[in-house]
């Protein structure tokens, strides 16, 4: 039974968007400067930069992550193997970035916070995109998943397994059925421009879990950078589907910039209060380590108080 105390927690959560390489020790100094409870990495730390993942696995804040498909880019695919800088009959990059994540690594799996009634569950890892099986080496070799019904399948096997009936939903891309414009959370915007390249097998996992009756407050993820390739236009970072579950981009790429004489980190930030998401926002911390600018992108409304 869920308790009382459980039911009443704020949480503030800081999903960190792809990473690119551009992960410094200021990163996890900003985040305890900001006060969160709770990190999701989203992927694409860089190309299998395992440094990068022992600093970001270093960070003494809870925390959950995916791997994405830069997180593989000299091991799932042919082309990539090709290019690999180093001997793969004697190293293992990959397994590399995923002992030093240990537990946090939630692909096709998932992570209890029993204190907080909250269970995180990732979605396919190492994921490209869009409908076409692509990295079928590394998710048949690792997982033993061969398609996107069995990968859903594994998915849905995680939340069955999660002690909560509250459920974050982590992915590297987003689900399909955001919709299928270029600036749409998961929307193609590269030639020929237009689509939905979400993840179809996520986007099933997810009806699913909202079929079984389980509360899910957020999906999140990255993979679709906010600024489109074809315009200047930025893609639209969040959704609010008709069950009210936030969906949020946090792929703010480059997540690092300098101006004026500064850096500038960005992070999303939620706010989960009951279990409902009641803010999401994007942030830019500054040298000081003070939020220098922060984009609101979703607000719940004040709930009407019913006569009684």
């Amino acid at each position: 039974m869920t308790s009382q105390k459980n039911q009443s927690i704020t949480l503030k959560i800081a999903v960190v968007g792809d990473v690119h390489d551009q992960w410094e020790v200021e990163d996890g100094i900003a985040l305890k400067h900001l006060g969160v409870d709770l990190v999701l990495f989203v992927g694409d730390f860089g190309n299998e930069s395992v440094e990068v993942v022992r600093a970001i696995a270093s960070v003494e804040i809870p925390k959950a992550a995916v791997m994405g498909n830069h997180d593989a880019w000299f091991t799932a695919t042919e082309w990539g193997r090709k290019k690999c800088p180093y001997d793969r009959s004697k190293e293992d990059w990959v397994q590399e970035q995923l002992d030093l994540l240990g537990s946090a690594h939630v692909g096709y799996g998932k992570l209890d916070f029993p204190a907080w009634n909250l269970t995180v569950v990732g979605g396919r890892p190492f994921t490209w995109g869009g409908t076409e099986w692509r990295f079928a080496d590394i998710c048949k070799e690792r997982y033993g998943v061969t398609s996107l019904e069995e990968s859903a399948e594994k998915i849905t096997a995680a939340v069955k397994s999660a002690a909560s009936d509250t459920i974050i939903f982590l992915g590297h891309n987003g689900p399909s059925g955001l919709g299928d414009r270029p600036e749409d959370p998961c929307g193609k915007d590269w030639h020929p421009i237009g689509g939905d390249f979400g993840d179809p097998d996520f986007g099933e996992a997810i009806s699913r879990t909202i079929a079984a009756g389980k509360n899910i407050p957020l999906v999140t993820f990255g993979h679709m950078h906010h600024a489109l390739r074809h315009t200047k236009v930025l893609r639209k970072p969040i959704f609010r589907s008709p069950e009210g579950i936030i969906y949020l981009n946090a792929a703010s790429v480059p997540r690092i910039v300098e101006n004026d004489d500064q850096k500038l980190r960005n992070f999303s930030l939620v706010s989960l209060e009951a279990g409902v998401v009641t803010q999401a926002s994007l942030v830019w911390v500054g040298d000081d380590y003070q939020v220098a600018s922060e984009e609101i992108l979703y607000e719940r409304s004040p709930s009407v108080v019913q006569p009684a």
